[in-house]
């Protein structure tokens, strides 16, 4: 399977660091691929190397701007226009979505997957990983959308939130298997 994983370009506190790191072992480990923002730095590597170390393929999607900090080893690198061409080809790369950890540009990747999903531009699933409780705040607002009537689609139909890697993949390998 051909996971899209966002996340951090950060360094960041092992609290983060090793439940990625675990993550990307699993990945790997299953023969799966990794598409990702391409960055060799922060978290990004964190994840890529633990892929790669563990017989993954890396498929990486840098953005011009950003193009000196891709690396250099991945299997696949493209380099897009703008964020806007980068999240599309991030998307069409994947069978599935994974968001870890982030800042901004993470937030903004998760919430235009998710728009696209709720109006049936993919079908493809969308796991937060909730690293240590990260997202327990975005889980809080999502559930208030949908008590609210926000959301046309039931929440569970949109995004899996899951505690750890095993479960984020669990949830992964089990809908690959219903397709």
């Amino acid at each position: 399977m051909k996971i899209c994983v966002f996340l951090s370009a950060a360094d960041l506190d092992d609290r983060y660091t090793r439940p990625a790191r675990e993550f990307a072992e699993l990945l790997g480990k299953g023969g799966h691929t990794l598409v990702w923002g391409g960055s060799e730095s922060g978290l990004m590597k964190v994840v890529a190397d633990g892929v790669q170390e563990s017989g993954g393929r890396l498929v990486g999607v840098s953005v011009d701007f950003l193009a000196a900090k891709a690396r250099t080893n991945a299997d696949e690198m493209v380099i897009a226009r703008d964020l806007a061409e980068r999240k599309a080809l991030l998307l069409e790369k994947a069978d599935a979505v994974v968001i870890m950890v982030g800042g901004t540009g993470t937030l903004d990747e998760a919430t235009e997957i998710l728009e696209l999903k709720k109006h049936g531009k993919h079908d493809k699933p969308v796991v937060l990983l909730n690293t240590a409780g990260f997202y327990d705040g975005l889980r809080q607002q999502f559930q208030r959308m949908e008590d609210e009537g926000f959301l046309p689609i039931p929440l569970a139909d949109l995004v899996f939130f899951a505690k750890d890697g095993v479960g984020a993949l669990a949830h992964l390998e089990e809908w690959s298997g219903l397709q």
